[in-house]
């Protein structure tokens, strides 16, 4: 069975290398909406594959990290990079270039991570991320499953070159989130939500 959550977060980016010229030349954002997939073949105590409310704790909190932020590629221009991080408190640095493709995989790669390191205790069994869908706009979106997620061919995605700004780190419940994930610390899912 394969249940979906559905998350928005509003985001500026550039997209060098593109055909698009307003793409890859000038900032522009988007209303993202991001759609998480997860598959089991079993059934919790709750006769769910993985409750909703439990998605509403670490995962929201990752995905809307990059909320009113500005998602730079750490390929770019030095220069911009600086400058972007200089006017403003919310960004995100990322390994790869932020299209909805790379928005996908990244998202992806950080969500399979944070599930993999999560105890349930409500009887969830082999709960897995079946794939991440990035809304880009009303009409286009892309769909990452996990050989794109972890592919070499379309770049690697090290979570330890994924770099957040002061005022996202600051603005998670709790504020060692990342550095948790980071360094595979295990969460164990609240009996209650």
């Amino acid at each position: 069975m394969i249940i979906r959550k559905l998350f928005t977060f509003e985001n500026a980016h550039v997209v060098r290398g593109c055909s698009s010229v307003k793409c890859r030349s000038s900032v522009h954002g988007h209303s993202y909406k991001v759609e998480l997939l997860f598959e089991s073949n079993f059934l919790d105590n709750g006769q769910m594959v993985y409750d909703f409310g439990l998605m509403k704790q670490n995962m929201k909190a990752l995905i809307e990290s990059f909320d009113h932020a500005i998602a730079l590629w750490n390929g770019d221009d030095d220069e911009y990079i600086q400058d972007m991080q200089k006017h403003s408190q919310r960004w995100v640095l990322l390994p790869v270039s932020p299209s909805a493709e790379q928005f996908a995989r990244v998202i992806f790669v950080m969500i399979d991570k944070l599930l993999k390191l999560t105890s349930s205790v409500n009887g969830e069994k082999e709960v897995k991320l079946h794939s991440v869908i990035v809304h880009e706009t009303q009409t286009g979106y892309a769909q990452a499953f996990e050989d794109d997620a972890y592919s070499q061919n379309m770049g690697i995605i090290e979570l330890s070159k994924i770099v957040f700004s002061k005022d996202i780190l600051n603005g998670f419940e709790d504020s060692l989130l990342w550095e948790k994930i980071k360094k595979n610390e295990r969460f164990v899912n609240p009996k209650d939500v």
